[in-house]
């Protein structure tokens, strides 16, 4: 979703609700190069495409097996199908419940992440499952009135508000069968059986089964079903195996894509358990749990809130109204799966897994419904190009045979003529029209490449992030470590060294200092009952500053027990400052303000000196200013606390006005200013260096004060000391956002780093780098982010500190916070689309051969040398073992030496058609001389058994076309290098296929022979196969040596030719 930008650039929160909004939607397609253009495949943009968009290439691609070859696109029915079936949830999640649950009882088609214990009554609560369930979901604010408000429901769950449930294993287990876990059903995945039947489901297979039980039959009747039966029973094994082979490997893919499907599923969150704030699974999660909640989180299971600031929640996951609901005592139920849009709060689990509405609609949706890719979709249109040329050479084909055999120009091996009218029985005409039929057919299934688009699934961001040009990476926890600590300190104008030596501060600085930080945080601080064991949660600035204060000797609870808060403002990523208000015991009211040195600085009207004397700002706020700019420099966050009293007659007098009261921020007394050090990543810079040489830019777009990202960018290599550090190289957002559309765009492209940045400046960022022509990157970790990475090519989301919107919004979910790890995908992205090129290349060779071949061995003699089931066996190297050997190859350094791929770069470029056709004109050369020639080469024309010379030859021209294609698999690994086994033995599965691949054809011509209408070869022929020629299995071995001399000399003239042809081709 998009937000759209104000007249003043500020991002609205309606915005980000209402998702992508009529503006957006034209941004869109004014971005969008693919609006209006004539061919259906070429669409750059497939990532927020339209819905006709999509179906449009869908119904322009030329199929035979729809349920195989749309298997991981974005199913656009499903996604409809979801959205009913969610209304519907809603509507009657009651009965909806009570209907799944009788079904899991009465069948075992449905399993779980865990088991989902049956609900049962337990006397160890006051309240069962059904009354929690209904209060829950119907929002009985009534009910829960009755229950004694969110205290007496706590008591009835046997939970303490404050620490929460104990962490004893045999209370969880209770509360699991008292009130179900947090597991919901899922239907299990599909079975390999469903995988072979959706296998056998492609057209031309089943042609082929239908030609092979005819020719089975008729061979049958005809010969005797000892030797009637191998024409038909060797077409029905090939198309068997060929079948098994198939579903085996998208099998084997689904099992995998399951795994990370079930690590995406399993979000770690905080829990409060026994006073302590700790991670635990969602799945962990029970009824009675103490749950913090913040911006950016989702809601884990229905509850109750006990207590909110700010807290507004996007319910449009579940009530399809895309408007933000405010929580409160007056509206305190939360439902599981919606987000956490602004604020925090802490709630009361009161309904878990199948018993909340999330949970019945993931028990009855697929979550999978595929995506969509554009190197998937034009794929999908070489696949289709290639299938209309196949389809029109294989009715040529059949027709030529087909005129050929009922004009009596067909011989048979032995040279009679096959047919002749008025004599030949209608079982032989009828058997032979069949194998023609068959052999045409044979050729479609060669032809329409239906694993072409498969070999990029599930692979649409990284293969767009192998494109991109430019990265607007966030500077915390990616480019640096986000491990931080205070390691300056300024209160008053004295420098605190060390920064939390409390000896040099009064007594009264102190006492304001822990307030402020104590009560203005998310956090957390546990201490164990000895007090040695100290535990500190939050963000990692919240824990950076809480450390600090706890040093100078906060006493974190009795502070929070001393006052009471009355209102917060939470942290605000556009005015960069957050605020809270508390009454303390003495009635006064104060007002504490944290957030970034610069701004809090310029609302302060004054400061408190080390000894606790209030001092005037007016004269001393340059010494400051200073002070900012000189910790800045040193890469440090800089934080400012500040305070001011405020007067009793502006408090709100009754808790309904505190929602609308606006916090003072002015004339407020500054109390101190910290530096907070978060060190750069170990290989940063080099990892910088890497996208620079690539042709990737690096920008850093981050919030922190200018001269700390410039210092940032100076360490991790975004910027050189020597380069101009001037606008727009560096810029602040408010700068960038004050600027004209058309001068963004200008501006943009020059830009290294941004400080200062509203979410809403990385935003309009990423709108004026693509309108500019660049395929854009983003991180980011906190909700507001969600607007640029979704608007971004590709969003990458941070694993560890990022939201749960925001891993929603993105593309790529990076594990470990790493700007290495955001250099690996696009390492990745770029060897996904050199893995294609090369698959396509190898493959279209292989076609062109096969057709070729073929074609013109029908129009001249009748016949064809590659029967049906030797056609099947090339498409088994070809579409399933290729695809494995070849899009399997690892990334390599030289990968990263490229410019990137430009969106509108061709799929197969000058050098893939250059070595495309040199080694299809050599295989067809060689196949067609051993064709129209072989006789003579070998020797054979003087063979006494013309119908085994006949064998002999063909079966030399299937060997020496299968190993073309085995030695083809090593030419296409280096598409542009002349050492094409470099590096081939460190690819173990590449060496596996080959060699399975090489065995197979010497099981297949040595003891198949039955089957595939071959001889058997001796290790001449072999040698001779091996280097595309062959020699006779019949005469001396002196005879033998001779027909092999004879061969590879007439070889070698054909070589002699195409390497001269190499090198014209080389030249132009």
């Amino acid at each position: 979703m998009s937000g759209t930008s104000s007249g003043n650039g500020l991002l609205h929160l309606n915005d980000v609700e209402a998702g992508l909004s009529k503006d957006n939607a034209d941004l869109d397609h004014h971005l969008d190069p693919d609006a209006g253009t004539s061919d259906p495949f070429d669409i750059a943009h497939t990532k927020n495409a339209a819905p006709e968009t999509l179906k449009r290439w869908r119904q322009a691609a030329l199929v035979l097996n729809a349920s195989r070859r749309f298997r991981y696109t974005l199913d656009l029915k499903k996604e409809e199908e979801k959205e009913q079936r969610k209304r519907m949830i809603r509507a009657h999640a009651q009965v909806i419940r009570a209907a799944l649950l009788f079904k899991l009882a009465g069948e075992n088609q449905i399993v779980s992440g865990a088991p989902v214990a049956s609900p049962s009554a337990c006397d160890d609560y006051k309240i069962g499952l059904e009354q929690l369930a209904s209060m829950t979901r119907d929002h009985k604010l009534s009910a829960l009135e009755q229950y004694g408000g969110v205290k007496g429901l706590s008591g009835l769950l046997r939970t303490n508000l404050e620490k929460g449930i104990d962490e004893d294993e045999a209370d969880l287990l209770n509360r699991r069968n008292a009130f179900g876990s947090n597991t919901y059903p899922r239907k299990k995945g599909r079975s390999f059986w469903m995988f072979l039947w959706e296998a056998w489901q492609d057209l031309t297979l089943i042609i082929l089964i239908i030609a092979a039980a005819v020719s089975l039959g008729l061979g049958i009747k005809t010969e005797g079903l000892k030797e009637g039966w191998y024409d038909g029973g060797s077409i029905f094994f090939a198309v068997f195996l060929v079948i098994l082979v198939t579903a085996t490997s998208d099998y084997r893919q689904s099992l995998q894509f399951q795994n990370l499907n079930e690590e995406k599923r399993n979000i770690q969150l905080e829990v409060v358990r026994g006073g302590r704030t700790v991670k635990v699974s969602i799945y962990d999660l029970v009824v009675g749990d103490v749950v913090p909640l913040k911006i950016g989180d989702q809601v884990p299971a229905d509850g109750v809130l006990i207590t909110g600031h700010s807290l507004a929640i996007d319910e449009s996951s579940m009530t399809g109204e895309s408007k933000i609901v405010h929580k409160n005592q007056n509206d305190p139920f939360l439902m599981s799966g919606c987000k956490v849009a602004d604020g925090f709060g802490t709630m009361l689990v009161t309904g878990v897994g199948i018993n909340t509405e999330w949970g019945l609609l993931m028990a009855s949706i697929s979550e999978d419904t595929g995506e969509e890719t554009p190197l998937q979709v034009r794929l999908n249109g070489v696949a289709t190009f290639i299938g209309i040329v196949g389809l029109s050479v294989a009715v040529s084909v059949l027709a030529i045979l087909l005129a050929r055999y009922f004009t009596g120009n067909t011989e048979d091996p032995g040279g009679a003529t096959q047919f002749i009218k008025g004599r030949t029985k209608f079982d032989d005409a009828f058997n032979d029209v069949v194998k023609i039929f068959t052999i045409a057919v044979t050729i479609v299934v060669v032809a329409v490449p239906e694993g072409l688009p498969l070999a990029v699934r599930r692979l649409s961001a990284c293969e767009t992030m192998g494109s991109a040009t430019t990265i607007c990476s966030d500077k915390t926890g990616t480019l640096t470590l986000n491990e931080m600590t205070v390691v300056e300190a300024f209160v008053g104008k004295k420098k605190i060294n060390p920064p939390a030596d409390s000896s040099q501060l009064h007594l009264s600085v102190v006492s304001l200092l822990s307030e402020g930080v104590a009560q203005s945080t998310t956090g957390n601080v546990f201490v164990s009952k000895d007090g040695d064991d100290v535990e500190i949660s939050g963000s990692p600035t919240e824990k950076a500053i809480l450390s600090w204060a706890i040093e100078l000797g906060m006493k974190f609870d009795a502070i929070r027990s001393e006052s009471t808060i009355l209102h917060v403002f939470p942290f605000n990523s556009e005015k960069k400052r957050g605020g809270v208000a508390l009454r303390r015991s003495d009635a006064e009211v104060h007002i504490h303000w944290k957030g970034a040195a610069e701004i809090l600085l310029a609302a302060c009207s004054g400061y408190l000196d080390s000894n606790g004397c209030l001092q005037s700002m007016n004269e001393d706020k340059e010494f400051f200013e200073a002070a900012i700019d000189e910790m800045a420099a040193n890469s440090l966050r800089c934080i400012a606390l500040a305070f001011r009293l405020c007067e009793q007659e502006k408090v709100p007098g009754n808790e309904e006005s505190f929602d609308d009261w606006v916090l003072p921020e002015d004339n407020l007394v500054l109390l101190a200013i910290v530096g907070i050090k978060d060190p750069c990543r170990p290989g940063v810079k080099d990892a910088v260096k890497i996208c620079t040489d690539a042709g990737v830019k690096v920008r850093m777009v981050t919030g922190d004060n200018i001269q700390t990202a410039h210092a940032i960018a100076l360490e991790c290599g975004i910027l050189s000391s020597a380069q101009d550090v001037t606008e727009p190289t560096i810029i602040e957002g408010r700068v960038f956002r004050a600027l004209t559309e058309k001068e963004r765009e200008q501006v943009a492209r020059k830009i290294m780093v941004m400080g200062r940045s509203s979410p809403n400046d990385k935003l309009l960022l990423v709108q004026a780098l693509r309108k500019g022509g660049d395929v854009v990157a983003v991180t980011g970790d906190g909700t507001n982010d969600a607007p640029a990475l979704h608007e971004a090519d590709i969003g990458l989301s941070m694993g560890i500190q990022g939201t749960e919107v925001a891993k929603e919004s993105s593309d790529i979910i990076i594990l470990d916070d790493n700007f290495a790890s955001v250099v690996k995908v696009v390492r990745w992205g770029r060897s996904v689309y050199a893995n294609i090129q090369k698959f396509i290349q190898f493959q279209l060779t292989v076609n062109v051969a096969a057709l070729v071949i073929n074609v013109v061995a029908a129009i001249s003699s009748g016949d064809v040398p590659l029967n049906s089931v030797q056609l099947l066996w090339v498409n088994l190297i070809m579409d399933t073992l290729g695809a494995l050997a070849l899009a399997t190859e690892p990334p390599t350094d030289n990968l990263m030496h490229r410019s990137p791929v430009g969106r509108r770069e061709p799929l197969i470029t000058n050098i893939m058609w250059r070595n495309l056709l040199i080694q299809a004109l050599y295989q067809v050369t060689v196949l067609l001389v051993l064709n129209f020639r072989g006789m003579t080469i070998l020797q054979l024309e003087d063979d006494g058994n013309r119908e085994h010379a006949y064998k002999v030859k063909n079966s030399l021209i299937f060997n020496a076309f299968v190993m073309c294609q085995i030695f083809n698999e090593f030419n296409a690994r280096k598409l542009e290098e002349i050492n094409c086994f470099k590096g081939v033995t460190k690819n173990y599965l590449f060496m596996g296929i080959i060699g399975f691949t090489f065995i197979l054809q010497i099981i297949i011509i040595e003891f198949l022979g039955k089957f595939t209408s071959t001889v058997r070869l001796d290790w001449q022929l072999w040698l001779l196969a091996s280097c595309n020629c062959g020699k006779a299995d019949s005469g001396s071995q002196d005879t033998g040596c001779l027909v092999l001399h004879k061969a590879i000399s007439t070889m070698q003239k054909i070589q002699g030719c195409m390497n001269l042809l190499f090198l014209l081709f080389l030249a132009i």
